[in-house]
């Protein structure tokens, strides 16, 4: 099976999307040939039979130029691909579905956010399948959705058993979206009941919401067991994770974060706000990303477990990780829905 996939970057180098770098490691084992039609390209080590060919976002070009790229790059490789995977940007249905629905070209689309519009129904209508990670996804109850693992690569994402059990990890993109407020004003709680810790804030805004994260750093850099460190790329997030004994992430409920699945597969205690790991982490490490007095508990609750139980909630997490969400198991069930 030949595949052509549509994505935002091909870029290890990115703090967001370069986690795709991996899949594409991986999908290259399940598939004959990949062709990557990507927004953005940077920098990539890909196998043999992987090749990226970019619409021209790093080099400045136009929307216009984009479209142009886009469909010279899908026909010109036509009897080059048998189906479609479009990775969350549903744009790339919209404009293609004629010439692949012509071709025979079986489109899968990836879609994984909680909130959806007339245009999403419509690409979701047009592909033959749509993913999603996380039962509440607006996708989540259409006729050709399927739920698949979030892709966690568990032989580069492990322990190592050195974490400071006090230390605390924030690691994600400095938006509301991801609540670090939240987070810091459960801090300031716990600071002032005297429970010790220390907290490392890892992440960037997305570009056009710096003012968010400047106030943010203004308002808590005076925290003195609180530190502020820009992005990491995705493969030495895994030095972060390791690192830290409390994983706390606050998106809401409606995706699943894969920094979760990382988190849990590195043997962090995760402290998070999504409803999809109830029955998987303890009740009281489940907060209201609303409430930082909720935050404050949960966080409360993971410094002050004992080793014994600390030990026991990690191992049952990477079991979790490695049997539901592995990068290997994601490849395997896309691979077979080209086949079904």
């Amino acid at each position: 099976m030949r595949l052509l996939i549509c994505t935002q970057a091909v870029d290890r180098n990115d703090p967001a999307l370069g986690f795709f770098h991996q899949w594409l490691q991986e999908f290259a084992r399940h598939f004959e040939r990949i062709h990557v039609v990507c927004l953005k390209e940077g920098e990539h080590a890909l196998p043999a039979n992987v090749f990226v060919h970019s619409l021209g976002k790093e080099k400045g070009r136009s929307l216009i130029k984009y479209t142009f790229y886009f469909y010279s790059y899908i026909w010109s490789f036509r009897k080059d691909y048998d189906a479609v995977f479009v990775h969350m940007n549903q744009e790339y249905v919209l404009l293609a579905f004629k010439l692949w629905w012509v071709l025979r070209k079986r489109i899968v689309l990836w879609r994984n956010h909680k909130n959806g519009s007339l245009l999403t129904l419509i690409a979701a209508f047009l592909s033959h399948t749509v993913c999603h990670t996380s039962p509440v996804a607006y996708v989540a109850g259409f006729r050709n959705a399927v739920r698949m693992p979030i892709g966690i690569d568990t032989d580069v994402f492990k322990p190592n058993g050195n974490a400071d059990p006090s230390s605390i990890l924030f690691l994600g993109r400095l938006d509301p979206v991801k609540r670090p407020e939240m987070l810091l004003q459960a801090l300031e709680i716990l600071m002032k009941k005297g429970v010790v810790f220390t907290a490392d804030i890892v992440g960037d805004p997305t570009p056009g919401r710096e003012a968010f994260a400047r106030e943010l750093k203004e308002r808590y850099s005076s925290m003195p067991n609180v530190a502020f460190k820009p992005a990491i790329r995705n493969d030495r997030a895994v030095v972060a994770y390791i690192s830290h004994g409390t994983y706390v992430n606050l998106t809401p409920s409606g995706s699943f974060d894969k920094t979760i699945g990382e988190a849990m597969a590195c043997g962090c205690v995760v402290v998070a706000a999504n409803d999809v790991l109830r029955g998987v982490l303890p009740e009281e490490l489940l907060v209201d990303p609303e409430s930082a007095q909720s935050v404050a508990r949960g966080i409360e609750e993971a410094l002050g477990m004992d080793e014994a139980s600390r030990e026991h909630l990690r191992a049952r997490a990477r079991e979790y990780v490695e049997r539901e969400h592995s990068l290997s198991l994601l490849a395997s069930k896309l691979a077979a829905l080209y086949k079904s």
